[in-house]
């Protein structure tokens, strides 16, 4: 007979399941529907991703209820179907797994996102009935997953031991390593969730494995309680309609013995993981043994065709300097991304700005909300480095955020401000973002989007309205080469081209042998390219990036360079590194494009001067 879930959580780490919804998604079922419905509608289907992940190794499988609360399930007007679908998803796990894996009931938060403001007694009435119907149903445990705030797990914790003393797992989503979403320390947090009566504590979702390890490593052994952790497979990319993942099963079982080492005690897979995932956890574990000293869309718009109109439309003013298109077309010119802050302090963006101007870099480039993750406006900060440091800015312009309205209303804005650089890119999903109840808007693709901007050039509005004057944007694609097929990336990179891009800015290059393959495969190409070199800090970061990161990859020569430097250290073999590239990218590119980690804009100082140096030499030799 084997022990209950509480005992065999201690004894050695065990394998969890891996997502649900997700992977519903990649089996072709709808989104923007209840899967919870499922248990009713569809029960096969969910017992056949049941059977999938006990197959595949999976100890302990979570029932398909993580929203069947009566708050979220309203929202489908499912609400009087509670009780009923929480049972029928125990019901489903259990006929489907037996007794070969433990049964655990999945507990979403109810509030979070746009459930923020739901009010405590609402949240409490709504587990005590989710709760109610698990235990009554006969699940061995129940796992509390994805919530933000101590206080709200809290209470689901608290609505638990005054009905059962089952084995309880809390999980939180966090974003920093080092506290919850309300400020709470993560020790405090844990040894409050101990007190309270949690069997096990850790984390799932929000991040992928090297996020949640950096949250497991925050924890101090003397807590004493075993931990948890369910990481994403990376961060979701959105590619031709599609959400998908990067963090490969390879990288999972890598990460389990890390992970194990660091003290989990169950580790399995969120968003974006499949049954391969999870295989591939439960083989390394299988022979683990602890290291020594280890430690723990929409319907897709279309650019309006220009009319003649009778309105006369003026030419934009003319300021007499040399665009970034015209720079890169006379010599080895330098973009510099640095990342707006997440926080209202400016100071060191500021003082990073005025490094690169120093250091001669020709234009800083600032994301839109990259990774969904919120972030001060770049149109501001733009206007600031105009007007106090006298770089020119280059705005990215994402589709996720803002609909049409806003997109125009945004570009008018950006050229009543003087900044005519711009890059054109799809955005990642909000729901993996910092704020996962907001929408993706996605009313336009990044070739439309193009195409939209350059019509403001025209001096005509997205309606095809007269705008009285004309824009003069300078409109920029992104282009991802790490990819298998390089032929289909680069007719991809013509149709952005045909929609009227007049310079591409390619995701970070780390193989000298791809710089040259670029360059061949484009040489035809009649814009210029500014090839991507991301200077990378750490080998944690080196691996993070080749692992969960879309659109980059690592050759194994970088990755074997990188590991296991930290520190300065890392930085320096990092910048080492981002040499020898540029050394490569130079003779073929005149386009560089140097992005900056954690904004430790020393590294990209240091390799704006060395372009300069390096192309006063390559100047002279010829």
């Amino acid at each position: 007979m084997k022990p209950d879930l509480r005992t065999a959580l201690t004894l050695r780490p065990m394998v969890g399941d891996g997502a649900m919804a997700t992977y519903l998604y990649q089996l072709g079922l709808p989104v923007g529907v209840s899967f919870e419905e499922f248990n009713l509608l569809k029960p096969d289907v969910i017992a056949d991703v049941h059977r999938r992940y006990a197959a595949a190794g999976a100890e302990v499988i979570e029932t398909n209820t993580y929203s069947a609360q009566y708050h979220k399930l309203s929202k489908y007007g499912l609400e009087k179907k509670t009780e009923k679908i929480n049972a029928a998803g125990v019901t489903i796990a259990r006929k489907a797994v037996g007794d070969t894996a433990y049964v655990v009931g999945s507990i979403g938060a109810v509030r979070g996102g746009k459930g923020k403001n739901v009010r405590t007694a609402t949240v409490k009435r709504d587990f005590e009935e989710q709760i109610g119907a698990l235990l009554g149903a006969g699940v061995d445990g129940l796992l509390l997953e994805t919530f933000f705030d101590l206080e709200e797990l809290s209470l689901a914790l608290s609505v638990i031991r005054k009905k059962s003393d089952i084995s309880v797992i809390c999980q939180f989503a966090v974003e920093d390593a080092h506290r919850t979403s309300d400020g709470t320390p993560l020790p405090e947090a844990f040894r409050r969730l101990k007190g309270e009566g949690a069997d096990i504590i850790g984390f799932n979702c929000r991040s992928g494995p090297n996020g949640i390890l950096r949250a497991v490593e925050s924890i101090p052994r003397d807590i004493g309680v075993p931990l948890s952790v369910f990481p994403n497979a990376g961060i979701p990319d959105y590619v031709d309609g599609q959400v998908v993942y990067s963090a490969t099963p390879e990288y999972f079982a890598s990460s389990a013995i890390r992970f194990a080492d660091a003290g989990a005690r169950l580790i399995g897979g969120c968003c974006g993981t499949t049954p391969e995932h999870i295989a591939a956890i439960a083989g390394a574990l299988k022979t683990y043994s602890p290291q020594t000293g280890g430690a723990i869309a929409t319907a897709t718009p279309v650019a309006v065709e220009i009319a003649a109109d009778p309105t006369v439309i003026a030419e934009p003013p003319v300021t007499g300097e040399p665009s970034i298109v015209d720079l890169v077309r006379e010599r080895h010119t330098v973009i510099v991304e640095l990342d707006p802050p997440r926080d209202l302090d400016i100071t060191k963006f500021m003082a990073g700005a005025q490094a690169l101007k120093e250091a001669k870099a020709d234009a800083l480039t600032m994301a839109d909300n990259s990774l969904a993750v919120t972030r001060m406006s770049n149109m501001a900060l733009a206007a600031l480095l105009k007007e106090r440091v006298g770089i020119r800015p280059l705005a990215h312009i994402a589709c996720r955020d803002r609909n049409l309205i806003g997109t125009q209303t945004h570009m008018m804005g950006f050229d009543a401000l003087g900044i005519d650089h711009v890059l054109a890119v799809t955005g990642d999903p909000a729901k993996f973002g910092d704020l996962p109840g907001s929408s993706s808007v996605y009313d336009l693709t990044s070739f439309e989007i193009i195409r939209m901007i350059k019509q403001l050039n025209e001096g005509v509005a997205f309606s095809g309205k007269p705008l009285k004057q004309k824009a003069k944007f300078i409109v920029g694609a992104a282009f991802n080469p790490n990819v298998k097929h390089l032929d289909k990336a680069v007719q991809r990179l013509e149709r952005k081209i045909a929609a009227g891009a007049d310079y591409v800015m390619t995701q970070p290059v780390y193989d000298p042998e791809l710089i040259v393959r670029i360059a061949d495969m484009t040489k035809h190409l009649s814009i210029p390219i500014f090839l991507g070199i991301f200077p990378l800090a750490s080998g944690r970061n080196a691996e993070y990036l080749h692992n969960e990161v879309p659109g980059i990859q690592l050759s194994d020569e970088v990755r074997s360079r990188m590991a296991g430097l930290e520190g300065t250290a890392g930085r320096a073999e990092g910048v080492k590194i981002a040499e020898e590239l540029l050394d490569v990218a130079m003779t073929h590119f005149n386009g560089i494009y140097l992005m900056t980690p954690f904004m430790a804009y020393e590294m990209t100082v240091s390799l704006t001067k060395y372009v300069r140096s390096r192309s006063a030499q390559l100047t002279s030799s010829n």
